[in-house]
């Protein structure tokens, strides 16, 4: 195996000067989006500075507690991302609640499986495989709870109507809610099967590329990111399937009725 090239400071000017380029198209063309590439560079430069820092530190301590806190203050994160993209929001924090059970129960159940099964270190919650897996798995996690909710709430909303036309017929809450969650679960689902589609084909996935960069063989890349994409599928899909439920959950009663005033006015 071709050992890693290390990068040195000066690589990375050269590279920055792509988005020099950038910005000198933007002030070329009058997009005025230079200021904004900036402080976007700025900021990415410096956040991933001090992630590698924190990373360093952690995975020197080798504490499962220390682990343990990492990762949960990651999915306390995801958790306020997928809470407050969606249009409509749950009351008393519902939004929010509904997230991090959804991101922290995909997440970790994804994570856990892949540790103790497949990759197998020891032991098996070494932070150096458990947090970056879950930081990977989280990203999905997160884009699918938080499509799927929106889907969810949006849709329900715009249907209040028919839903409740449905319960004055004798329908039940869940038959006349079915069509709504199992397009806002299709919807949670599509961009990683869309990922999944074009792996290989249209696009060499990103850790797949990295770790031929850093000199593993083709072949045991390639192993690493299908499962990798299994990972992925999963946890997407306990995330989204986990919003919906419990969104739907609290969107409605034991008395079948649709409880559309558990929504914070706009």
């Amino acid at each position: 195996m071709t050992p890693a090239i290390p990068l040195s400071a000066r690589d990375l000017v050269v590279a920055a000067v792509l988005v020099v380029l950038d910005g000198a198209l933007s002030v070329a063309l009058g997009l005025g989006l230079h200021r904004q590439l900036a402080v976007a560079t700025l900021r990415m430069v410096l956040q991933l500075l001090a992630v590698g820092l924190v990373l360093r530190a952690v995975f020197a301590l080798a504490s499962p507690a220390v682990t343990l806190l990492v990762v949960l203050a990651m999915v306390a994160v995801a958790a306020r991302e997928v809470a407050a993209r969606p249009q409509q929001r749950l009351a008393r924090f519902g939004n929010y609640l509904v997230g991090a059970t959804a991101v922290a129960l995909a997440t970790l159940l994804t994570s856990v499986l892949a540790l103790t099964t497949a990759l197998r270190p020891s032991p098996w919650y070494e932070a150096r495989y458990a947090i970056p897996l879950a930081g990977i798995v989280l990203g999905n996690v997160l884009n699918a709870a938080s499509l799927a909710l929106d889907a969810l709430l949006g849709a329900v909303v715009g249907a209040r109507a028919g839903i409740e036309a449905q319960l004055a017929l004798g329908a039940t809450i869940g038959a006349a809610m079915r069509r709504h969650v199992r397009e806002a679960v299709r919807r949670g689902m599509l961009p990683v099967v869309n990922q999944m589609s074009a792996a290989g084909v249209v696009t060499l996935p990103g850790i797949m590329t990295g770790q031929i960069l850093a000199g593993l063989d083709p072949m045991e890349a390639v192993k690493y990111q299908i499962l990798l994409m299994f990972l992925l599928a999963g946890g997407s899909g306990l995330g989204a399937v986990a919003a919906v439920l419990l969104a739907a959950r609290r969107l409605t009663d034991a008395r079948h009725r649709l409880r559309l005033d558990r929504l914070s006015p706009q």
